[in-house]
């Protein structure tokens, strides 16, 4: 941790991408920018891109600059294990996948109550941390996405644990399922730096209503990312806060605000609550487009673009959502109303949202003969 010279990170779920592949040319220059502006923090998972982000990380940063010049985070996923035998197996690919020999950060990833009963019944953090006294880990943590007290929970029965990554932004501080503020003062209690994903809720806070967005642009000292990003690294006790860039021009954005970081003014803090308090009037679905909930759905249904179509119908009246519905994203996959109710894709939401009753509002409003 004392190579933290920084505290913003690539997060490498969001990469450019190209003809359903990860552009390599464009992912090689926002590396160069990257770490030629000091940043070295690059955080990936198996499951990202259906287990290309590895892979370019791999090429893109490991065969390109020396191993000390960079800190690379991977995690272990529930969906790639069933019992204790299979995860250094599984620990085993993801070094080969990224081309390294050991992880600076390996977390447990996206815990949660039922989740980490998995985990616990699997040996999955005494298994972590067998890897990391043999020096393949060099520091251990989890990734968390539940309530306040079940976080709490762990810490106490694992206090090995040396980070938490949570999910933290401005929109859902106080938000009663989410629970950033709340997963953040437990972390404080227990002496855990944080680590955030999210801080623009899947480029939600980038992507603004008319109304909230005039507020942040009366501002003029900025884009809507650099407010978002920079609220959530202006807490006490931030180690990190991860970007899932796409482009260069993102990466340009980001980093000429996060370069010099300095936290919000009392006047930006100001505005950060007023379009708070706008989007909390628009009852948005507040998806992030993690696509976890895409994972073995048995229709195909493509749930977080069918929600950015009803949220776009809903807030902005506009037209084009009907036709992306009808046209792109139900083509090849299947309809609000073909959903099946098996609620597979609610047990794995990190929002915890009500996904079968949203598709049935989405099939109601964008399915209108």
């Amino acid at each position: 941790m004392e190579q933290m010279k920084k505290n913003f990170g690539f997060g490498c779920m969001r990469l450019p991408m190209a003809d359903g592949e990860v552009d390599y040319d464009e992912m090689e220059r926002m590396v160069d920018l990257f770490l030629e502006k000091g940043f070295t923090y690059f955080d990936t998972a198996h499951g990202y891109l259906g287990g290309k982000s590895e892979i370019a990380l791999r090429e893109c940063l490991v065969k390109r600059y020396p191993r000390e010049s960079y800190i690379l985070t991977d995690k272990l996923t529930n969906f790639f294990f069933d019992r204790q035998e299979e995860i250094r197996p599984f620990f085993e690919s993801q070094l080969a996948a990224c081309g390294v020999d050991y992880f600076d950060f390996y977390l447990m990833h996206a815990q949660s109550e039922e989740n980490f009963a998995k985990f616990k019944r699997c040996r999955a953090y005494e298994t972590a941390l067998e890897l990391k006294a043999e020096g393949k880990i060099r520091h251990f943590g989890i990734s968390f996405h539940d309530k306040a007290d079940v976080l709490e929970r762990i810490l106490e029965e694992y206090p090995q644990i040396e980070v938490v990554q949570i999910q933290f932004n401005y929109l859902d501080y106080n938000d009663t399922a989410v629970q950033s503020g709340a997963c953040y003062d437990v972390c404080r209690r227990y002496g855990k730096p944080v680590i955030v994903m999210e801080p623009c809720k899947g480029g939600s806070l980038v992507r603004l209503p008319e109304d909230a967005d005039v507020v942040l642009k009366a501002l003029d000292s900025g884009s809507n990312a650099s407010y978002a990003i920079r609220y959530a690294a202006g807490f006490d006790g931030i180690m990190m806060v991860l970007s899932g860039m796409s482009s260069l021009e993102q990466m340009k954005d980001n980093l000429s605000f996060m370069e010099d970081f300095t936290p919000l003014s009392e006047t930006e803090l100001a505005a950060v609550k007023r379009v708070r308090a706008i989007l909390h009037s628009k009852n948005m679905i507040p998806c992030t487009a993690c696509r976890y909930c895409t994972e073995g759905c048995p229709m195909s249904i493509s749930i977080p673009d069918l929600f950015a179509c009803l949220n776009a119908k809903k807030t902005f009246h506009d037209w084009n959502a009907d036709y992306y519905y009808n046209n792109v994203y139900t083509v090849n996959n299947g309809k609000a109303s073909d959903c099946i109710r098996c609620g597979k894709c609610e047990k794995d939401c990190p929002q915890h949202l009500e996904i079968r009753r949203l598709l049935e509002e989405a099939a109601e409003e964008l399915e209108k003969k």
